[in-house]
């Protein structure tokens, strides 16, 4: 039997999910993980050259077995967003902290995340990882670079 949702750390606004989402993989609190989930059905979860994973039950045992190799040192850089007034969708490149036996290194995962603005405020409602090198830290685009 499952455990109720523990609310997030913030009713904010998607980037506040999000960073709730990552300190939760650094600190490898499932419940705190889970919460920032939204309650859909369908929500998905695909983690590099992983299978879909549909609804909170398949998404849950998958952390919960990777949480018990440890926490996930996983931050999200380079965020691109994509905002309306229901739906935030934020392109990520998240760096890894792994150790290696030649010591601390640097892996790189490109994300999807998709954030839905629900009753409980906002929540994730898909998380979509590809694997990724040093090389995507080079970003093509065609939009300049905006000094503010």
């Amino acid at each position: 039997m499952s455990k109720p949702k523990v609310p997030p750390a913030t009713t904010g606004n998607a980037d506040d999910i999000e960073a709730a989402f990552y300190e939760a993989l650094q600190s490898g609190d499932i419940e705190k993980l889970m919460a920032c989930w939204g309650d859909e059905d369908e929500i998905i979860c695909v983690h590099p050259g992983g299978a879909r994973l549909v609804g909170a039950a398949a998404i849950r045992a998958t952390f919960d077995a990777m949480f018990s190799n440890g926490s996930i040192q996983a931050h999200a850089i380079k965020v691109r967003k994509l905002e309306t007034m229901s739906a935030s969708v934020h392109s990520v490149l998240e760096r890894i902290d792994v150790l290696t036996n030649e010591g601390p290194r640097h892996a790189y995962v490109i994300a999807t995340n998709v954030y839905h603005k629900t009753a409980q405020g906002w929540r994730l409602v898909a998380h979509h990882a590809s694997p990724g090198t040093p090389r995507e830290m080079q970003e093509v685009s065609d939009i300049p670079p905006v000094l503010h």
